[in-house]
């Protein structure tokens, strides 16, 4: 037989492009348009709906970056429509190709009430199925003019106080139409047997027992009458549409989905309105077909609309208890997993199940985070202390270089806790269930004779809009069809049950980190974001320290509750994941530094409010130690009267510590010798540390004849996403920067010796304040930086003399080893790693760590000398400047503060990375105050110490095993304890876990396993 296929598939496509697509609306007549354009920012409905409106019409230009437009639609059905399906086909001039990326509108009625959200691939309003001719209609549309940001290119539209005037959009389709339901079921009869007939092979019978009865439905359809012969062209491929799947087909969970990321090429305010668009939409859509059902995550966002839409919140609580809106992930946004702190990811799930609990009695039992750039190996214990069973994500499977091998799983945390875990086959989380899409997931997924099913999140994401009716159509049709996955549209924890049923013993076992081999540039782009995140996480743990201590020991003292929890979210939302990863526009990063300012005002005054309380009436001086190891003599955690030192002085940023014999002395050459007692470190003439010489161990830390604190400048130009990305080949080119043009001794003891080094490159300049303090190891750097350098990338470097095959980087309740060496492809992905307050690399014997108050980018790198030894190079990434979204990232001035800890083992890399995110503190006052908890073993660290969400006056203590073995500690409370015992992120009491024993002076034992979270809940006896 001859092989025509490619005759009639070319066919189809013309038909259905050019005849039965256009055939959709039958008769149409223009809606009488209003408009008004909203000065500056979104108004309130009310307002927008009684606003004046001028006369418009379709083909008008409108909307200015940013700007947002209203419009009052009015017409009549004509008579002869009547009993006919009616639509407004609503066209603002959407471009078909970017639903949730260029304008978008939310229709209401009348009387306020939101109807649904329009975009290019929803673009009609349902007027009435068997309408009434004469019968009136009124709409309202507010519309946003959001520019088209997403094509890679620098551009200042990504701001409103950067970006144009003039208009972007021109009207194109407001009318009333008649829409012909056997056309468009016609549409996706055709539409689904076209996507699956391209996905069989050619020599699969089925493919051309499809061609066939799409040919026979071609010739039944008259191009000239496609609403009156549609129902018979149906009828020709009715007999394959119905043929069932081969009992083997692999099993697709289809939940309706919108990932809309919380900001990212819109503002924090076009999101709230993002959410209650997509929101009108799926309720909408659930009202006409009770089988769907939509999950949404990120607490934050129902909050939103809760108090800006609450008409809509409304619809969004009655389709929750009627089971078809699902609320997912228990977190307060869709955070970023690698930056943020070990406290705040707890607070995440704090708040967000807490929010599912309170306003819908719902405990969430799967985490959903598919668009976050990599995982931490914290995560599997956070998972299950939070009382979730699941954890969704699709973001590996953007990974440049190693494809992940398994698609569901056992991921193993730092902890040894495992969570049951899945990856979507379908490689993406905004499916539009295509044929090409359900075929690819059947033929990815890697579990293949072990388990037979995944899930696919369907639904317009990213910016929003979530799932249409052709989607829904496609799952019918897909339901049982042969050739194609079997597709079941269901709740997330019904896929979760069945595939844990199914797979649970068999399924393999994933340990450590989901490395994402790919935007490792989202450690450092937009370091003012990544600062002001720091600070906060450090301020917030000080103000609940010192609050809860107030509270309970002075009586007039009232903690600050709500003002507490308003700033923990107000953090938490910043940490989404384009915004702390600093990828985002202009508008976005220029509002988090606002926010931060304020946010860190606040804390400041909570924390001083609490401290004064303290301290008492008097004059001298108090210090307090909100850092959880002792210090400089005061406890951790508590307060002593200072000890007579002089501060040093230089930038803005070096705190001052307490006095010792500290001796500078001119280094021949030129330069200058620093040295304690503990530490020698020699800076040369240009300003570089040479040497830096452990005298306690008698060993130079640094490499022969290298020099460190070598500030080093990169070209970094991606080949994609220029603040997500560093690509490997930024290595090739490097300048090293040695020119100096001040170097100075700023103190010379005996507290401190300071040596400030000033120097200039390209555009920008640099001085850096270089530290010595009393006894201590560590050496300090302060850097402030003009910066004004386009793409290209800063870092600090350190050649350090150790054989270290790995190191060792903070991460939430732990740390992380990764490799140091390219054995594997695996390995050499890693080429750039995050890391929280410290990194550490050491030999038998000896390490070495870097600290730092700010930095989450690192390299490490090892190379063998002509000596036979071994020379380790850590790495600071400190600034970056990729030109989009944000095409003047990073630009100005900064100031960041790093330093090389000699000698460090673990547990010295963790106390002093939080001595240099927790600066002491100096109040006026007469008393010294005591811990409210202490614990007698380094090796348990102290996280958080706060009085408890019910506010029942209980102190909640957060602690964790910080070395990576097991621990024993006992813990001592400052006040009387009734009772002591574990619960979980939200406070509760863990049901295997009975009370702990309370013994006198309110001691509790606790013993840990290596990375253990345990938070206690501490009940004051009381009187």
């Amino acid at each position: 037989m001859h092989d025509d296929r490619s005759i009639v598939e070319h066919r189809l496509r013309r038909v259905l492009e050019e005849r039965v697509r256009p055939a959709l609306y039958s008769a149409s007549v223009p809606l009488s348009v209003g408009r008004w354009d909203a000065p500056g920012e979104p108004v309130p409905v009310a307002e927008g709906l009684a606003a004046p409106y001028a006369p418009a019409a379709a083909g008008e230009a409108w909307g200015p970056a940013w700007g947002t437009s209203w419009f009052r639609l009015t017409g009549r059905v004509p008579e002869e429509w009547a009993g006919r399906t009616v639509e407004a086909v609503l066209d603002l001039g959407f471009e078909r190709m970017s639903p949730g990326f260029q304008s978008e509108g939310l229709v209401y009625r009348a009387d306020g009430e939101a109807v649904k959200g329009l975009h290019p691939r929803n673009d009609w309003v349902r007027i009435g199925d068997r309408v009434a001719g004469g019968e009136e209609v009124e709409l309202y549309v507010e519309a946003a003019a959001n520019p088209v940001l997403n094509g890679q290119r620098p551009t200042y539209e990504g701001d409103r106080l950067t970006s144009g005037d003039a208009p972007l959009y021109r009207l194109n389709r407001l009318d009333l139409a008649v829409f012909e339901p056997a056309v468009w079921e016609l549409i996706q009869d055709l539409e689904v047997l076209r996507g699956l007939m391209e996905q069989l092979s050619a020599d699969d019978a089925r493919r051309h027992e499809i061609l066939r009865a799409l040919e026979r439905a071609l010739d039944a359809l008259d191009i000239d009458d496609v609403p009156g012969t549609a129902e018979g062209a149906r009828a020709e491929v009715a007999a394959v549409l119905a043929a069932p799947a081969h009992a083997s087909a692999h099993r697709l969970s289809a939940v309706g989905h919108a990932h809309i990321d919380s900001a990212w090429l819109w503002p924090l305010r076009e999101t709230v309105r993002k959410v209650a668009r997509t929101c009108a939409n799926m309720t909408a859509l659930m009202d006409e077909h009770p089988e769907f059902v939509f999950a949404m995550s990120q607490a934050q966002q129902l909050a939103w609309i809760k108090e800006h839409r609450p008409e809509v919140f409304a619809r969004v609580k009655e389709k929750i208890a009627a089971g078809q809106f699902v609320p997912v992930g228990g977190m307060w946004v869709e955070s970023d997993t690698n930056m943020v702190g070990g406290e705040a990811m707890a607070r995440q799930f704090l708040y967000g199940k807490r929010f599912f609990l309170e306003e819908f009695g719902i405990e969430t039992e799967e985490v959903w985070l598919p668009d976050s750039f990599g995982y931490t190996a914290a995560m599997p214990q956070l998972v299950k202390l939070a009382g979730a069973k699941w954890f969704l994500t699709q973001k590996i499977s953007w990974s440049q270089t190693n494809a992940f091998p398994h698609h569901t799983f056992w991921w193993e945390g730092i902890d040894g806790t495992r969570v049951f875990t899945h990856f979507p086959p379908v490689d993406t989380y905004n499916s539009e269930l295509s044929g090409r899409e359900l075929a690819h997931a059947a033929r990815n997924y890697r579990e293949k004779g072990r388990g037979s099913r995944s899930l696919v999140p369907f639904g317009h994401g990213d910016g929003g809009g979530g799932a249409t009716r052709e989607m829904l159509a496609r799952a019918a049709r897909c339901r049982d069809l042969e050739g194609s996955p079997r597709v079941a549209i269901e709740r997330p924890a019904a896929f979760f049950e069945q595939a844990h049923e199914e797979y649970a013993d068999a399924a393999p076992v994933w340990v450590g980190e989901l490395y994402l081999e790919l935007h490792r540039g989202t450690y450092t782009s937009q370091a003012k974001t990544k600062q002001g995140n720091r600070f906060s996480e450090s301020l917030l743990r000080e103000a609940e320290l010192w609050a809860a201590t107030a509270a309970i020991r002075v009586p007039e003292y009232a903690y600050p509750y709500e003002e507490l929890e308003r700033l923990w979210k107000t953090v938490l939302l910043h940490q989404f994941h384009d915004i702390l990863p600093g990828s985002s526009i202009a508008w976005v990063h220029r509002e988090a530094r606002e926010t931060y300012a304020r946010v860190h005002a606040e804390l400041r005054d909570i924390v001083d409010g609490a401290q004064r309380a303290l301290a008492g009436p008097g004059s001298d001086e108090i210090v307090f130690n909100g850092a959880p190891h002792a210090r400089n003599g005061v406890p951790a955690g508590g307060a002593a009267r200072a000890v007579t030192g002089r501060a040093v002085e230089g930038i803005e940023g070096v705190e001052g510590m307490e006095a010792g014999a500290v001796s500078a002395v001119e280094r021949p050459g030129g330069g200058w010798v620093l040295a304690n007692g503990v530490l020698r470190a020699e800076i040369d003439g240009r300003g570089l540390l040479v040497s830096a010489y452990d005298l306690r161990a008698r060993r130079e830390a640094l490499a022969p004849g290298r020099a460190a604190n070598l500030l080093q400048l990169h070209p970094d130009l991606p080949n994609f996403w220029d603040a997500w990305d560093i690509d490997a080949f930024y290595r090739h080119r490097v300048t090293d920067l040695t020119e100096v043009e001040e170097l100075r001794l700023i103190a010379d003891g005996p507290d401190a010796a300071t040596v400030e080094v000033r120097r200039a490159f390209g555009n920008s300049t640099v001085t850096q304040v270089v530290t010595l303090r009393e006894d201590s190891a560590t050496l300090e750097i302060a850097a402030d930086i003009d910066w004004h350098e386009k793409e290209k990338i800063l870092k600090a470097a350190f050649p350090l003399d150790v054989k270290a095959d790995r190191s060792a980087a903070e991460t939430q309740f732990g740390h992380v080893h990764r490799p140091t060496h390219t054995n594997t492809s695996w390995e050499a992905a890693k080429f750039e790693i995050c890391a929280h307050r410290w990194i550490q690399v050491e030999e038998p014997g000896w390490g070495a760590a870097l600290v730092n108050d700010s930095t989450y980018g690192h390299d490490v790198t090892r190379d063998v000398r002509a000596d036979g030894g071994q020379t380790t190079t850590v790495r600071l990434s400190l600034l970056r400047a990729p030109r989009y979204p944000d095409p003047e990232t990073d630009q100005g001035r900064h100031r960041l503060r790093y330093g090389l800890a000699l000698g460090a083992g673990t547990l010295d890399a963790v106390r002093e990375g939080h001595w240099i995110n927790l600066p002491e503190r100096t109040v006026p006052g007469s008393r010294a105050v005591e811990p409210l908890v202490g614990v007698d073993n380094d090796a348990v660290v102290v996280e958080a110490v706060k009085l408890a969400e019910d506010r029942g006056g209980d102190v909640v203590v957060r602690l964790y095993e910080a070395a990576g073995g097991r621990a024993s500690a006992t813990l001592t409370a400052g006040f009387p304890v009734a009772e002591a015992y574990a619960t979980d992120l939200l406070e509760r009491p863990l049901a295997d876990a009975p009370p702990y024993a309370v013994t006198e002076g309110g001691r509790v034992a606790v013993a840990l396993r290596p990375f253990q979270i345990l938070t206690l809940r501490l009940s004051p006896r009381r009187a």
